[in-house]
């Protein structure tokens, strides 16, 4: 790796950071990020930055507002060191499903978040999967927006090679990324109508298209309380498909989550490790975890480098 990068992170998903250090040959920039206890965060960089091309891998999961505070901070405080560039490296951005106004007197949390996030300091960001990708617009700084679909895909197609597979999208919003995922494995598509009549809670309607007889994957970006893949799950077992299985970039899993998916009949669910799941994993031998570090250390390299991100999935 080329001089005067750093890479740095804070407790939000350690494992991952080390990773993608791996993957660079860069050891992580020692940095100190305690937490008193009145819950105030206290940063310190523990090596001289001044100068230098900064990584901060920080995706803002749960417990959401801390981790962002963590990420602020230590963006603040490379800023103060007089690092050349900082970029925030996003494998999951909180609050991504708050990107619109959808009744009045709300806000529109997901803005407000960029607006922190660069007002902090930040030079670049650098995330993965956003829930939408005009989120990318709330930002007045370049966004890379990367996808973790070659690693789902390189799975899917090891482990669910025959010609029956159906990709399934669980709403109407996934049919696009539903629809790529189909193209690219060469199978079937079929969506789910789903209304969902509150916040987190979901009611599944129907299936459009043909799933008897068929191995099916549900395919979202994010899996948070697992109501709307349970359900989905259900329903494509009632309307006679022969597996049903889910892929996810983004694992929040919050709440009863990990019961639902035990109890469901869902055979696999493929995660990725934007978010720290070993806790869930002991506890839900359904989930397998893929490793998306490779992708990130690419791509911070080329960031280093200025070379093209684009072409990683071309």
């Amino acid at each position: 790796m080329p001089e005067g990068i750093k890479i740095l992170t804070g407790n939000a998903n350690r494992p991952l950071a080390e990773e993608i250090s791996k993957y660079l040959g860069e050891p992580l920039t020692e940095a100190t990020v305690t937490t008193f206890i009145d819950g105030e965060i206290m940063v310190h960089i523990d090596e001289n930055v001044r100068g230098a091309d900064t990584f901060v891998i920080q995706p803002t999961c749960t417990p959401v507002n801390h981790n962002i505070m963590e990420l602020l901070l230590i963006i603040d405080a490379l800023k103060r060191a007089s690092a050349r560039r900082i970029t925030a490296v996003i494998p999951y951005y909180g609050y991504a499903r708050q990107d619109r106004k959808v009744q009045p007197r709300v806000p529109i949390s997901s803005k407000l978040v960029a607006d922190l996030i660069e007002t902090a300091g930040t030079h670049r960001v650098l995330a993965m999967d956003l829930h939408a990708g005009q989120i990318q617009g709330f930002f007045d700084i370049p966004v890379d927006h990367l996808y973790a679909t070659p690693v789902l895909l390189d799975h899917i197609r090891a482990h669910y090679p025959n010609g029956d597979l159906v990709i399934v999208s669980p709403d109407a919003g996934g049919v696009e990324r539903a629809r790529a995922f189909a193209k690219r494995l060469g199978c079937s598509l079929a969506i789910i109508d789903k209304r969902r009549e509150r916040a987190n809670v979901s009611q599944v309607m129907n299936v459009i298209g043909d799933v008897d007889g068929k191995d099916t994957m549900i395919l979202d970006d994010i899996i948070d309380t697992a109501g709307t893949t349970v359900q989905a799950a259900e329903v494509l077992k009632e309307k006679g498909a022969k597996r049903v299985s889910a892929a996810c970039t983004h694992a929040v899993l919050s709440g009863p989550a990990v019961d639902r998916i035990n109890a469901s009949p869902l055979e696999e669910v493929i995660v990725t490790n934007t978010i720290p799941l070993d806790s869930k994993k002991e506890k839900c031998s359904k989930i397998t975890i893929l490793s998306i570090a490779r992708i990130f250390a690419e791509s911070i390299k080329r960031i280093h480098e200025e070379t093209s991100i684009s072409s990683l999935f071309v």
